[in-house]
């Protein structure tokens, strides 16, 4: 297996950079694991392809306005990404900005003052603020937006999840923004169910492989929770002979997290740490039984995720396919639902 085995070409033309408005007219590629089949449809018609039973698990996370701007004593402008919240006043950040060594002083337009408390590779750094920075992030933050989206967001709304409740994430789970709250209540009433899980995500997310085996890959670390109440919904499903739908590749995580750290006699039991899972090709799934997801970057850990899901050349053939029907690609484009 090469890192190589999960590169795709993408022009630059398939690259949603406005999200679909309504959220659920976004465009759906069905994709049958057991055969391969294809099918093409709408996020609003996703109830199609769902049982009564099913079990749908939601990422709560809300994405923080983590980009700051900030000056040091000298004037030179600094620019930070809040990446994880270390303690009360302590963050990981990405800093951009010359000279900003340990015990340099900064001080975030709008906000507090702080100062870089260590250094840690490339332009990460911890920053340690002289107050909690949260209570400033309505005045200050800003709403970061993936790379490869050059468009501003005239309503930062857009770029959260209907059901988004948990500060703490820098970027989307973006498979559930093609949710409505119509669409969720539809569902409810065909006799779908769901369970709310947390994963912040970090900005890593959208990090390439480097490496030309993937396995030697170090991945990145997110902190995830389930609770009591989603893992007893999950065990009752499974019980029932229901299916457990991830939705995104962040509830993959979550749940496969869970499920590896329960004892041998629990489906699943809850879970609060963060985790280090990397999924690959060969990987034994253990809870998740379908996948909603977006489509995601050349080379990325995510690709690989729903290869070792569906398969790589499944996966590849259908990234094909989606191309020469125009889906559009990424966090505000289309969806896939594995079966």
């Amino acid at each position: 297996m090469k890192t190589s085995d999960f590169d795709y070409d993408l022009p630059s033309e398939f690259i949603a950079q406005t999200p679909h408005d309504p959220r659920d007219q976004s465009r759906l590629l069905i994709l049958d694991r057991s055969s391969g089949a294809i099918q093409h449809s709408h996020f609003n018609e996703i109830g199609n392809y769902l049982r009564p039973g099913d079990l749908l698990v939601l990422n709560e996370t809300r994405v923080i306005p983590a980009r700051l701007n900030a000056r040091k004593q000298t004037g030179g402008r600094v620019e930070l990404l809040l990446l994880r919240r270390i303690d009360e006043c302590t963050w990981e950040a990405l800093v951009g900005g010359k000279g900003l060594k340990e015990g340099r002083q900064i001080s975030v337009e709008n906000g507090p003052a702080g100062h870089i408390l260590t250094v840690l590779d490339g332009a990460r750094r911890l920053v340690c603020f002289d107050e909690p920075i949260e209570g400033y992030f309505d005045q200050a933050g800003h709403t970061p937006l993936p790379p490869y989206i050059h468009r501003p967001l005239d309503n930062p709304e857009r770029y959260q999840t209907v059901y988004a409740r948990i500060p703490g994430s820098a970027a989307a789970p973006t498979a559930g923004l093609h949710f409505t709250a119509r669409l969720i209540e539809e569902l409810k009433s065909q006799g779908v169910r769901f369970a709310h899980i947390t994963l912040h995500v970090g900005l890593d997310t959208f990090a390439p492989v480097t490496e030309d085996d993937p396995r030697e890959h170090l991945i990145h670390t997110e902190w995830c929770e389930l609770g009591q109440e989603a893992a007893n919904t999950i065990a009752q499903t499974r019980q029932a002979g229901g299916r457990i739908v991830a939705v995104g590749t962040t509830s993959v995580r979550t749940l496969e997290s869970a499920a590896l750290h329960s004892s041998g006699t629990a489906i699943i039991e809850p879970f609060s740490r963060p985790t280090d899972l990397f999924i690959i090709p060969g990987y034994k799934f253990c809870i998740v039984d379908a996948l909603i997801t977006n489509f995601h970057l050349p080379r990325s850990t995510l690709i690989m995720l729903v290869s070792a899901f569906a398969g790589r050349e499944q996966i590849m053939s259908a990234y094909e396919t989606a191309k020469a029907e125009n889906y559009r690609f990424f966090s505000f484009g289309d969806a896939m639902f594995i079966v």
